[in-house]
């Protein structure tokens, strides 16, 4: 899979993250570009630990893999970053 593949896989599993994940999020449109990047990366990490196939192609499968790497992403994200605006 090309860079641009995996742009356009994170968008739209970052996307898909954001609108699972319930709450407000702070961050803005790059940031969830970013962390659905990473969360496609990590998602075909566990995948590929767990013996199954990790994200080889844009289709419905490494969408749903994407997508979950991408909400733990975004858990992650939102652990580290969520103490910094309290108490304002």
């Amino acid at each position: 899979m090309g860079i641009i593949s995996w742009i356009l896989l994170g968008l739209v599993a970052g996307a898909i993250a954001k609108a699972l994940r319930p709450g407000r999020d702070p961050q803005g449109c790059i940031v969830t570009m970013i962390i659905g990047v990473v969360g496609a990366v990590i998602g075909g990490y566990i995948a590929r630990f767990l013996g199954w196939d990790g994200v080889d192609g844009f289709n419905l499968y490494s969408i749903l893999i994407a997508t979950a790497g991408a909400v733990l992403a975004l858990f992650i994200w939102a652990a580290v970053t969520g103490n910094r605006n309290r108490g304002v």
